[in-house]
């Protein structure tokens, strides 16, 4: 049975917290809009980029940022696109961008489930979906991220090959989104042993939230999956 979402928006959460500080109202004033995705339908995303880029990886829902920019700083032939909703997390990830003079970035900084539509077909080699909200009530559940369409989004978007990561620390929602894997015939889920989704994924880095779950006996799962060829 499909759960998809009752409109095509995906993001329930909060926009705003705390008050901005005057330099980071500047940088959502003027930086933000210069790293923004266009409106409209995207052509070429690597054309996006300031320097040329070997590849496009998206990660949706970066919070504060720790992962985007450990993956930014390391492969810096690779284009990135972060996407964040909440303002006050956007606010702190531009600060780190402008102090380090980091190029191989653009945002986006509405609802992920809008954005997916308007990407070339395959023009992604990588998803990451790292611990987004939960909403562990039963009547909430429908507002996850994850649903049989997102997934469909995400396999348009993927090239045949390119991988999806997802990690959290609710057991329930891990479960959730192994069942949609495996019932999607766009994707292999690409963990063979236990321990491939019990370990941290190659140069993970552990982000505050992430700590705050293993010190409160939370256990984290990362699960891989592959987009299967186009048959």
């Amino acid at each position: 049975m499909s759960d998809e979402h009752d409109t095509e928006r995906a993001f329930f959460g909060r926009r705003k917290g705390k008050a901005l500080r005057e330099g980071q109202a500047s940088r959502m004033e003027g930086l933000l809009p210069a790293l923004r995705l266009p409106v409209g339908e995207i052509s070429d995303l690597k054309a996006l980029f300031p320097i040329p880029v070997e590849a496009v990886r998206l990660e949706i829902g970066f919070g504060g940022g720790e992962h985007l920019l450990s993956r930014m700083r390391e492969s810096p032939q690779i284009g990135f696109i972060g996407c964040e909703p909440f303002i006050n997390g956007m606010a702190k990830f531009l600060a780190v961008v402008e102090q380090e003079g980091l190029r191989n970035v653009r945002l986006w900084d509405g609802d992920a489930a809008l954005l997916l539509p308007r990407l070339p077909e395959g023009a992604l080699d990588a998803i990451d979906l790292l611990y987004p909200d939960p909403w562990p009530k039963r009547r909430q559940r429908k507002r996850r991220f994850v649903s049989d369409r997102i997934l469909a989004l995400f396999a348009r978007a993927l090239r045949p090959g390119g991988r999806f990561r997802f990690a959290s620390d609710i057991d329930d929602y891990v479960g959730w989104t192994l069942a949609r894997l495996l019932r999607s015939t766009d994707f292999d889920w690409a963990d063979e042993r236990a321990d491939d989704w019990r370990q941290p994924y190659p140069g993970w880095i552990r982000t505050r939230y992430e700590a705050k779950a293993v010190k409160a006996g939370r256990v984290p799962s990362y699960l891989t999956a592959r987009r299967r060829p186009a048959s």
